[in-house]
């Protein structure tokens, strides 16, 4: 392995996601909510089989960690990079590895755990919007001998970039990656906080953050601004803060020693409603593209572009995936 090669580095919770397009009804007996994304518990677990027998499912790679790691795989060079995380000895940990390595090109070293299955996220979809329900099953499973591991810990010391979702706050975050998240792990979410170097979200993780630490605003600017300041650890880098608000601007804030806040707000690439077909994964398509600017050495500027581009392509497909036919990147930042 050369130092040029699997320069990004994610860590997740891999997930085998069922996708169905379904009625209002299958919200209501599940007690699910548009645009939203919740742990399974007991009176859900039914709905993974609804999915598959009852509909014409389709099964994706998943977990917001790997589909970003896909994105970037998708706009980088081969053999960029390489993705972490536990699955389960079954057919299922077969499909993430033949969708995710095999088609996608992104290296994985799973850990695999012979007592749990692999997780699945039951994504509802109703129009243009989506609801997921995820059981993380092997993927809460993942040991930090693992990642010590001399394959895997040679893997880290080569990287130059590190993501990890926010599913996976034992270790590490870069995104929020959902409100309940921020909401019900605070304590870890603000113990790694110190290390963040650049933090993904989206309005209402950021508003769900505002909510758990008493910031009393809804303002995303001010959100940004607010955990933008944070203390942190490594004061020779600035710290970026990138909040996505769906078809409203992309607001970014950096805050760096001895400078002032600097703001600013991107609008999106605009994708004309007929030729939208699924949302899902389209904050995880622009954390790939971002993550792929940024393995790239380029300014926040493109990383933003080439993350709204990756995104604009990806509601374009069904589920959180990218055109079959690999399309480049022609930005002007």
């Amino acid at each position: 392995m050369s130092s040029s090669e699997y320069q990004l580095f994610c860590l997740g919770n891999p997930l085998l996601d069922i996708q169905a397009t379904c009625d209002q009804s299958v919200l209501e007996k599940y007690g699910l909510k548009e645009n939203d994304a919740i742990l399974a518990e007991e009176k859900h677990l039914t709905i993974y089989d609804e999915l598959t027998t009852k509909y014409t499912a389709k099964f994706l790679a998943g977990g917001a960690a790997q589909n970003a790691a896909r994105g970037a795989q998708y706009v980088l060079a081969p053999r960029s990079t390489v993705y972490v995380g536990c699955v389960g000895k079954d057919a299922s940990a077969d499909q993430l590895v033949e969708a995710c390595s095999t088609r996608e090109g992104v290296r994985t070293e799973y850990r695999v755990d012979e007592d749990h299955p692999t997780g699945r996220c039951g994504v509802v979809i109703t129009g243009h919007h989506r609801s997921m329900v995820t059981d993380l099953a092997a993927a809460n499973h993942y040991k930090l001998e693992h990642l010590k591991s001399p394959k895997i810990w040679e893997l880290v010391k080569n990287a130059k970039v590190f993501y990890v979702g926010g599913f996976h706050l034992t270790i590490f975050s870069m995104n929020l990656s959902a409100p309940f998240l921020v909401q019900s792990f605070k304590g870890q979410l603000d113990s790694c906080a110190p290390y963040w170097d650049y933090l993904i979200g989206n309005e209402a993780e950021a508003v769900a953050y505002a909510e758990s630490h008493d910031l009393k605003t809804t303002d995303i600017t001010k959100i940004a601004k607010a955990i933008a300041v944070l203390p942190k650890k490594n004061t020779a880098r600035p710290r970026v803060v990138v909040i996505t608000q769906g078809t409203l601007p992309t607001i970014v804030v950096t805050s760096d020693v001895g400078a002032d806040l600097k703001v600013q707000t991107f609008p999106i690439r605009e994708v004309k409603s007929e030729d939208i077909v699924d949302t899902n994964g389209a904050g995880d398509a622009f954390a790939g593209g971002f993550l792929g600017s940024l393995v790239q050495g380029k300014p926040v500027e493109t990383c933003v572009d080439m993350g709204q581009w990756l995104a604009s392509l990806s509601i374009q497909e069904l589920g959180p995936a990218y055109p079959p036919e690999k399309k480049a990147y022609s930005g002007n930042n």
